[in-house]
């Protein structure tokens, strides 16, 4: 730990944010393909390994991420969702099954946009894939309010008045 902390290779490095056009002319040398979106100015689509993803211009000239990058499924961007026993790519009309494949190719994409922008990257992010959505069955609706969560299968139900229960 002491060597560690003498060799400066493994010190934090100071990530400093690039400029709105630094970071266009990053992603054209690194082989991204660049659309304007249409209607708006200083924002753009971005797609490499068949993921997707916007950025905008913000007001002082830098970078702020607009579409957080997706799969491209049917020509949309697709959501990233856990389900605990398996990730999907959920559209606004599909579901399917994420593959390595998919995963990778969101995981290079995500760690090239970070490096253009100037944004840190976390060391849980560069393990894999984060999601946006965990939708495990035991925590659906766990974030609303006890009263208005649906009863569990192992939970009690009421028994009918007059009724006798069973043992």
């Amino acid at each position: 730990m002491i060597e560690a902390r003498r060799n400066k290779k493994f010190m934090a490095k100071n990530i400093t944010e690039k400029s709105y056009n630094d970071a266009v002319a990053w992603l054209r040398e690194h082989g991204f393909d660049i659309l304007e979106a249409p209607g708006t100015q200083n924002r753009i689509f971005l797609k490499k390994l068949n993921v997707s993803a916007a950025i905008q211009k913000t007001e002082d000239g830098g970078v702020k991420v607009f579409a957080r990058p997706g799969y491209l499924v049917g020509g949309e961007i697709a959501k990233l969702v856990d389900r605990g026993y398996q990730k999907f790519l959920r559209t606004t009309k599909t579901e399917v099954p994420a593959t390595a494949d998919h995963l990778t190719a969101i995981h290079q994409f995500t760690e090239e946009l970070k490096e253009a922008i100037g944004s840190s990257s976390l060391y849980n992010e560069s393990l894999g894939t984060v999601t946006d959505d965990h939708v495990y069955d035991r925590l659906e609706g766990q974030d609303k309010p006890a009263a208005q969560r649906s009863k569990r299968p192992w939970e009690a139900k009421p028994q009918p008045a007059g009724s006798k229960r069973r043992a």
